[in-house]
């Protein structure tokens, strides 16, 4: 029985994928798997339905727990607030509220400089983090004030160092770092604890980057002291677990930057 047994956490983007070598390679379904190991129910979303489908099942089996995978795409062209209203709803309707929520999913042209973005690609990025970010965020509020839950949400290196060729990455994540620093101050009142992670996992989209364009990734992604990328379950997972904790809520509207299996506090 761990802390979170009884909560329940909505956490986007948590589809289930592995590394090249079959480790876990994917940030939310590191997450996903260090809050099954406390107990928490999940709810988690993403756009690609056989990867929720192999991530509840792996889940729902190794730990006990309950898991809802809904399918949810915030994208350019329809109408993403309905979108996200129905995840909430089906939340809800299934757990009886909502304790965390963990704003994770982000899609991006990485490599491709400012110069040659087109607005398309620009919009995934925008679309797919910031605005996701804000619906859920919108949406969840009345749930985790009434919860004094948490909202822990996903910025980047990109944005806090102007990485080569992720102009529209780097947008939208300092937007969802400004997003979260206004809500820490509006919903502190409401005992809502507000943070923002920074991370440096090794995962399968940064390995297809690598592989896609060396050049850039090279350029950008620098091995972290400790001498590893942090692991997406037992360093990201755990951190995001700590700021579920409600002995935590002295950190609330910090920015954790989490890199080779260290939280730093900027």
């Amino acid at each position: 029985m761990g802390f979170l047994t009884g909560k329940t956490a909505l956490i986007t983007g948590a589809g289930r994928s592995v590394l090249s070598d079959g480790r876990c390679g994917s940030i939310g379904y590191g997450i996903a798997t260090a809050y099954a190991k406390e107990g928490a129910n999940l709810v988690i979303t993403g756009r690609n339905m056989k990867k929720l489908t192999d991530a509840k099942e792996e889940l729902e089996s190794k730990y006990g727990i309950k898991v809802l995978a809904v399918q949810a795409d915030v994208s350019e062209g329809q109408d993403n607030e309905a979108t996200v209203a129905n995840v909430v709803k089906q939340a809800v309707d299934t757990f009886g509220g909502i304790d965390v929520l963990i704003n994770n999913a982000q899609a991006s042209a990485s490599g491709v400089t400012i110069a040659d973005h087109t607005l398309e690609q620009f919009n995934l990025a925008m679309y797919s983090g910031l605005y996701a970010t804000y619906f859920y965020m919108k949406a969840c509020y009345p749930y985790l004030a009434k919860s004094k839950g948490s909202v822990i949400n996903f910025a980047s290196g990109a944005g806090l160092f102007g990485n080569y060729g992720q102009g529209s990455y780097a947008a939208a994540k300092e937007g969802i770092r400004g997003l979260s620093r206004v809500a820490a101050a509006e919903w502190g009142k409401d005992d809502i604890n507000v943070n923002i992670v920074c991370p440096l996992a090794w995962t399968a989209q940064l390995e297809q980057f690598q592989k896609a364009y060396p050049e850039a990734f090279k350029a950008n992604v620098k091995m972290p002291p400790m001498g590893h990328y942090a692991d997406p379950e037992t360093e990201i997972g755990r951190v995001c677990v700590q700021l579920a904790n409600p002995d935590f809520k002295y950190m609330t509207g910090e920015t954790l930057t989490v890199e080779g299996g260290i939280g730093l506090r900027p």
